[in-house]
């Protein structure tokens, strides 16, 4: 079995990239919604190119972000493995105009091609393969949203609801290096708001509360309730306010990113957030945002998961390694349900939200193989 895979990967490779190719040159940033349905329903005829009709297809309504697409492929054996994809990008529109998908060698790079558009393909092509080659395999689900980039508001749900009908889910967001995701922090997103009093700066200075003053007072007290050691790390990376020169400033913003990785810092943090105050009384303090994702630990049947994805690597004579990230995604979610999840299981390359980015396709053969053997072996999980 596992020799024919990787020849038959090795084989379709070129057919494998031009699927990529088609996937990145339908844009599909995230705040853009007449661009990710357009992408969206590109999406869903190729599956079905690919694929066929599925048995079971929902397409839930994601209202200003991306919508949903879950379709489901049986499977020869009992069992469910879920794939975790998101179609949306951090590219605007145009973007591809002045970088457009380029081959240099061993390197692909265009936007979005990393992160994740070559996950979706090595996902499809994983049981596209494993259909061609007779070999058993469980049901498998795709569940593709395009809102993951911003913080997976409205697929929430979705994922969670599909996670817990599932035997596994395998996420395929890039692997670090060839390496699969097991460990990732929790992300808040808060933002926090100052509002002041304005006044003449030089002929009327003691009539006014700084806003940008204040807020100059309150940044020191967030930061210090970073905990290093315990993996939690603010960042204060947005800073807003006044409104000119010589007027005191009647209102300043700043948005703060925190990671942790232990999930009891997130009351610690939020207990800190209400003992924010100033000196001057006028000044008034407005917190808003929250926790978009827990922290993602693996859980017991997560660790069971990561072990099989090892043994199908070694099939195929590769040793699979886990690592930590600071990044999130919806893998975190799949986690603080306690369910079993893996992540990071899909291209190779770096540079992921940077100009940079680029995929290693002498990589995908190896890692669609991989994935293949593993949605197989699944079928005794």
């Amino acid at each position: 079995m596992t020799t024919k895979l990787v020849a038959r990967a090795e084989q379709e490779l070129p057919e494998v990239l031009a699927d990529l190719r088609r996937l990145v040159e339908h844009e599909t940033p995230s705040n853009d919604k007449r661009a990710l349905d357009a992408g969206l329903a590109d999406i869903e005829q190729w599956l079905t190119e690919r694929l066929g009709t599925p048995v079971a297809r929902q397409r839930h309504d994601g209202g200003p972000r991306g919508d949903v697409l879950d379709v489901t492929y049986p499977g020869t054996t009992g069992g469910t493995v879920l794939l975790l994809c998101h179609y949306d990008t951090v590219w605007p529109v145009g973007t591809l105009a002045e970088w457009p998908f380029t081959v240099d060698g061993d390197r692909i790079t265009a936007p979005g091609a990393l992160d994740m558009k070559l996950g979706i393909v090595h996902g499809v092509w994983a049981l596209r393969l494993l259909r061609e080659l007779d070999i058993p395999h469980p049901s498998v689900r795709f569940l593709l949203n395009g809102d993951e980039e911003i913080g997976s508001i409205s697929s929430r749900p979705h994922i969670e609801q599909a996670c817990t009908e599932a035997t596994a889910t395998l996420v395929l967001e890039p692997s670090r290096e060839g390496m699969a995701k097991i460990r990732r922090k929790g992300l808040g997103l808060f933002d926090l708001a100052v509002h002041g009093v304005e006044s003449h700066a030089g002929l009327d200075p003691t009539a006014g509360a700084s806003a940008i003053h204040a807020i100059a007072e309150l940044i020191p007290a967030i930061t210090s309730l970073a905990a290093p050691e315990r993996g939690t790390t603010i960042n204060v990376g947005l800073l807003n306010g006044g409104t000119g020169r010589n007027v005191v400033a009647g209102r300043a913003t700043c948005e703060i990113d925190i990671r942790i990785q232990d999930p009891a810092e997130m009351p610690r943090i939020d207990a800190g957030f209400r003992e924010l105050a100033v000196a001057d009384e006028r000044i008034r303090v407005e917190l808003t945002g929250g926790w978009n994702r827990p922290p993602m630990n693996p859980n017991p049947l997560s660790e069971k998961l990561f072990e099989h994805a090892k043994a199908a690597a070694e099939e195929h004579g590769r040793a699979l390694e886990g690592t930590s990230v600071g990044g999130v995604s919806d893998a975190n979610f799949v986690s603080a349900l306690d369910k079993p999840v893996l992540d990071g299981l899909g291209a190779v390359g770096a540079g992921p939200h940077s100009r940079d980015e680029h995929v290693i396709p002498s990589e995908s053969p190896g890692q669609i193989a991989t994935l293949a053997t593993l949605i197989s072996n699944l079928r005794d999980f």
